[in-house]
């Protein structure tokens, strides 16, 4: 056979890049929390301890820790300040023990083991391909069980198990996506393992992660550039996970009270009269309402933050008269100028504030979808923020409560934009900036709101982002829906719910779809309606509940018949009643960084049949709710974990967990289910947050035999306070017995913040008639339903109770004292 000159040169390439997969350990040293390893090739490993459970990776093949970059993500490294660790030699290995953990640091070839503390194998480096360097790209290979299975990546399409599958991330705007495709709008390179880990890959550039697509023996993940570092996080469970990331990256932000209402949108709202008709269309027809949204064409000049003079003959009274009638405006907001815009454009020209282009040393010329071509604002330039901040402030000045950051990746930069990676940005290329250019922008709008309006709530909602985006902003799903034939968007609403669930598993809480799909003409709206009001079932349950259409396409209630109104505003009324349900799991993921939105994995996580499902999801701990994805059914299969379940819509019934049901559905029907002793916190349906003072709280109860108990938080619900220590929790227990219920209305905790004056009223599921009632040992009477409720926001001092027979439901009317409240219910 004829060798040729270029077949040895290939081997020759193969070989070396190959040679630096097989490391091996030359020396090693140790001190406080840290370990460095050094190898034969130059290289280096440095582990850092955080605590017990937690490390930090950093492989260097030059044997330099050096970037050009502090992390945008990280905030928080020394979970335990004077953590220590002993680094122990023996012949092949060394090792490192913890309370939690037994750490083998194998010398020839090189690899890393993580075992628990009972010699399970939690994490394991592949033997010869720990580590592969092939110029600047790094590539790192794990040990793949046949079992495992992954979860994470943030808003990614498919299945919430990411096993078998790839992904990359690189922020991409992708109108219509499809529920395969991949990158979409977010980068959180953060996963969880089924065996108690959690990986967070803290690099900006384009990396990839493989869950066994390429092999089922490993999985990997891999950069093209920059520092390769990964923080390794071992719990319990899920939650303990994603507590570890949240510790790492930050707490994210609690939106203002209102945010939790519902929120029409569309793409052409952006003027005045249209704005003003919507608004007096909820109020007119009883529709609750808190929002209505702005889109990009509000601005006069793209982004020059005045008011377009031809649509709005006068903003400021209009956002008044709105306020009046409890409505807030949220307006968008591009991250360019348009050179049409040529005041601004100049400005920001001659001060180099946008990026440049390295070609020609000059602003870089961006092709904008709309306003002709602009320039990139660079965020992450110190003194861009101080101007755009000035900017932003000019419509805050007239009424508007936030924004939403649209088109943040930056627009239409997708994998096949090459050009844009001659952009340079004050802090690196654009191949390093990519990723993270709408976290900058988004920290810039969140710190200059609060420096022009101190101790205000932000509300800020973005599409694009990188990790920690949480500390700033809130989040939706971008462009989804069907933009060929709108009416068979069907799979593509199935996949916003878990890929809603893998968003609030990437520590994004605080999220919403686009109801009814952005996608797509509607051109038949009696046709498109059954999709319409199953896309807002799913919807009243997205933390920030948003309805938005493209173009001119409306998709307010009313206009899709009159029984689509009639359930839309029964499912918007439910979000209501369920607000303080609602708000405080919203302080629960501040605390903790688990989102209200669950996948079951986080209540069951030891539940192997939880891993499959894509299609249904916790609310909170209470409240399981398997939205209707289909068209035309009439029946929905519904997995329920193991436990007892009671069917919300009819608590008379009830099912044994562990299976699978078939549940009766009409077009009326959301399938919710709640666990025996649930206690539910509830409000009267109001047209928006807060607008009847001094309510009552309504404490809906599903009586069991095990102490149950709910805190109920409460704050101000408008400023920052919260993170003060300026709140209120009530703890609420219930438990029932066989011949008395006992429920506790303890004194609030008041950290600084005091509740209304108001009364409660327990609506406890029974069918028991009571003997008697006592409220804190004082016999109360009974009394028809109609007194029980009268005057409840007004009346503060009466103790009555009435027994539904027919509806099996108990009535108990108690004023709130402030203090410990006992009631006993003698059966």
């Amino acid at each position: 056979m004829k060798v040729t000159h270029s077949f040895i040169l290939i081997l020759l390439v193969f070989n070396l890049s190959w040679s630096q997969e097989k490391l091996t350990i030359t020396n090693a040293f140790s001190q406080n929390n840290k370990a460095v390893f050094s190898f034969d090739s130059g290289a280096q490993m440095s582990l850092d301890f955080l605590s017990s459970k937690n490390i930090k990776f950093w492989f260097s093949p030059n044997g330099e820790f050096k970037k050009n970059n502090p992390s945008f993500a990280v905030i928080k490294e020394d979970f335990d300040p004077g953590f220590s660790i002993n680094l122990n030699e023996s012949t092949a290995n060394y090792e490192i023990f913890t309370a939690d953990l037994r750490v083998i640091i194998t010398k020839s070839p090189f690899k890393i083991q993580i075992f628990n503390k009972y010699q399970k194998l939690i994490l394991g480096d592949l033997d010869d391909r720990s580590y592969v360097v092939n110029g600047t790209e790094i590539k790192t290979h794990k040990t793949l069980r046949n079992d495992e299975h992954f979860f994470g990546l943030g808003e990614k399409t498919g299945t919430l198990d990411r096993r078998g599958k790839s992904y990359t991330m690189w922020n991409s705007d992708k109108p219509c996506y499809s529920v395969t495709e991949d990158p979409l709008y977010k980068s959180i390179p953060f996963f969880m393992s089924s065996y108690n880990y959690g990986i967070f890959f803290d690099n900006t550039y384009k990396t990839q992660f493989d869950f066994g697509k390429e092999s089922d023996e490993y999985f990997s993940f891999s950069s093209p550039d920059g520092p390769f570092i990964f923080y390794f996080f071992y719990g319990k469970d899920y939650k303990e996970i994603i507590g570890s990331y949240t510790t790492l990256t930050g707490k994210p932000i609690m939106p203002p009270n209102w945010a939790f209402g519902w929120s029409q949108s569309r793409g052409l709202l952006t003027n005045e009269t249209l704005t003003r008709e919507i608004a007096q269309e909820y109020r007119k027809r009883n529709i609750p309402c808190d929002i209505i949204y702005q889109d990009i064409g509000w601005v006069e000049g793209l982004q020059n933050f005045e008011w377009a003079k031809e649509k709005y003959q006068n903003p400021k009274k209009m956002l008044s008269d709105l306020a009046d009638n409890g409505f807030k405006v949220i307006v968008s907001q591009d991250p360019v100028v348009s050179q049409a815009t040529k005041k601004q454009w100049k400005e920001a020209d001659e001060k180099g504030y946008f990026t440049t282009d390295i070609r020609t040393g000059k602003s870089y010329d961006m092709p904008w979808p709309w306003g002709g071509n602009a320039g990139v604002v660079d965020f992450t330039k110190p003194e861009t923020a101080d101007w755009w901040g000035d900017l932003q402030q000019i419509p805050i000045n007239d009424g508007v409560k936030g924004f939403w950051t649209d088109m943040g990746e930056p627009a239409w930069s997708n994998e096949e934009s090459t050009d844009r990676l001659n952009m340079q940005h004050f802090l690196g290329m654009h191949d390093e900036i990519h990723n993270v250019y709408g976290l900058t922008w988004d920290k810039v709008v969140t710190e200059q709101f609060e420096k022009h309006n101190p101790n205000q709530r932000v509300f800020q909602m973005t599409r694009a982002a990188y990790a920690g985006l949480q500390r700033y902003t809130f989040a939706w799903s971008g462009d989804s829906g069907n933009g060929e034939d709108v009416n068979d968007g069907w799979i593509n609403l199935a996949n916003q719910i878990p890929l809603g669930l893998s968003a609030g598993l990437g520590l994004i809480p605080f999220w919403t779809t686009d109801i009814s799909g952005y996608c797509g003409d509607i051109t038949d709206y009696p046709e498109f309606s059954e999709l319409y009001v199953r896309w807002l079932q799913f919807g009243i349950f997205n933390p920030l509940s948003r309805a938005h259409h493209e173009g001119n396409n409306a998709v307010e209630p009313w206009l899709f018949g009159e029984r689509a109104e009639k359930i839309a505003k029964a499912s918007i009324e439910l979000k209501y009643e369920l607000h303080p349900y609602i708000y405080s799991y919203a302080r629960e993921s501040y605390d903790t960084g688990i989102p209200i939105l669950r996948a079951l994995i986080l209540e069951y996580p030891k539940d192997e049949n939880a891993f499959k499902i894509d299609d249904q999801f916790m609310f909170g701990e209470a409240l399981l709710i398997a939205p209707v994805v289909e068209k035309d059914v009439i029946k929905r299969s519904v997995y329920l974990p193991k436990g007892e379940w009671i069917d919300y819509n009819n608590p008379s019934i009830r099912y044994s967990g562990g299976t699978t049901i078939d549940y009766p559905v009409a077009l009326e029907t959301i399938p919710m289910f709640v666990k025996p002793g649930s206690i539910i916190p509830k409000s009267p349906i109001m047209p928006y947050i807060g607008a009847l003072k001094n309510a009552p709280v309504i404490l809906e109860i599903f009586p069991s035999e095990k102490i149950n108990q709910f805190d109920l938080y409460e704050d101000d619900g408008e400023t920052n306070n919260y993170k003060n220590d300026e709140f209120s929790i009530t703890a609420i227990k219930a438990e029932a017995s066989e011949n008395v219920l006992k429920i506790e209305i303890n004194e609030p905790q008041q950290q600084k913040f005091k509740t209304a004056n108001r009364n409660f009223l327990l609506k406890i599921h029974t069918a028991s008639k009571p003997k008697v009632i006592e409220v804190n040992n004082r016999k109360i009477k009974s009394s028809t339903s109609n007194k029980v409720s009268e005057n409840l926001n007004s009346s503060f001092k009466d103790l009555s109770y009435f027994f539904d027979e027919k509806n099996q439901l108990l009535m108990i009317r108690v004023p709130d004292t402030k203090s410990n409240i006992e009631i006993s219910i003698f059966k």
